[in-house]
């Protein structure tokens, strides 16, 4: 058996996240206490209040949502590592990418919930005052989502951007920006066959150049962090691959904020080099689902609850 942890992104947060094991793993608790420590050196709040029993609303406002979901996604990681279960690839969705460096040592508990907290403060500065749409277009090819997005992008003389944002599995990929130019990417998709599009509630344009502000404080912040060589291979949302050895983790990182991920791509690499497991770390099953649209053949696994990891251990201990 060849496992892969995928970590969730941003957008699969849900209030009581992470109480069951707080109550029941003395691991996950001290995880989460010391999250809390690492965050309020930060940003101001209550991650363990907030991830519990916080509103809807604001553990959707992306500066605590960022690392309220990390701190989950650690303390289930070294809940699976207690077991001897460690991952050979080590992948996730946006944010789930730094879920995806600590399971492989890349970086460690205590830097990881800081730099996710500052890159959650980042990209919301980046997105104040915009105006902004995301939607999710359905089957429909690449090459035309893209197409659409460039028009309607030089329609607007490059004013208001518009771009594919997140290519999440086969039939599915997300794009975001101004709301005018998404509108008229729509209307230009529709001309062309598309049938159906959903909109989709955020809070900023991510993954967009809009986020260049966000990519060059993080830059910043990444000068000081020790990025190890890691135990496990770790896929990298904006190369849909490895890493190269002419190819830098914090270079990596601040292109990730500004450009498309290619989750799609990280998940069918994976599986093409031997990965046959996939565990699904973090609140839903979201990535779960774009896992078996990928890769059908692959054993999927999801852990968002207690009962969840009781049955992920039985079936990953065989």
């Amino acid at each position: 058996m060849s496992i892969a942890f995928v970590y969730a992104g941003q957008g699969s947060q849900r209030p009581g996240m992470g109480e069951d094991f707080y109550n029941n793993y003395p691991i996950f608790k001290d995880t989460i206490e010391k999250a809390c420590a690492n965050v309020r050196q930060v940003n101001d709040f209550d991650l363990k209040e907030l991830s519990f029993y916080g509103a809807t609303d604001r553990l959707s406002d992306t500066q605590y949502t960022q690392p309220c979901m990390v701190a989950f996604a650690v303390g289930i990681s070294k809940l699976l590592k207690e077991k001897g279960i460690v991952p050979a690839f080590s992948l996730g969705l946006s944010l789930g990418e730094y879920s995806a460096l600590y399971a492989a040592d890349v970086i460690d508990e205590d830097t990881v919930v800081k730099l996710v907290a500052k890159r959650g403060m980042f990209m919301k500065e980046a997105a104040a005052g915009m105006d902004v749409k995301m939607a999710a277009v359905l089957m429909t090819e690449r090459e035309t989502v893209t197409e659409c997005c460039k028009k309607a992008t030089d329609e607007f003389g490059g004013e208001k951007i518009v771009s594919a944002v997140n290519f999440n599995c086969p039939g599915q990929i997300v794009i975001s920006g101004d709301s005018n130019a998404v509108d008229r990417a729509c209307e230009l998709l529709k001309e062309k066959g598309t049938k159906r599009i959903i909109e989709l509630n955020v809070s900023g344009p991510f993954h967009t150049k809009y986020m260049k502000p966000a990519g060059e404080k993080l830059a910043k912040e990444f000068s000081g962090v020790e990025f190890k060589e890691g135990c496990a291979r770790v896929i990298f949302n904006c190369l849909g691959r490895e890493k190269e050895y002419n190819e830098d983790i914090p270079t990596l990182l601040t292109r990730q904020v500004q450009s498309p991920v290619y989750l799609e791509d990280s998940i069918r690499y994976a599986y093409e080099n031997g990965a046959d497991t996939f565990v699904e770390i973090g609140p839903g099953n979201t990535i779960s689902k774009f896992v078996k649209k990928t890769v059908p053949d692959a054993k999927v696994l999801s852990i968002d609850n207690t009962e969840d990891f009781e049955n992920a251990i039985k079936e990953l201990k065989v």
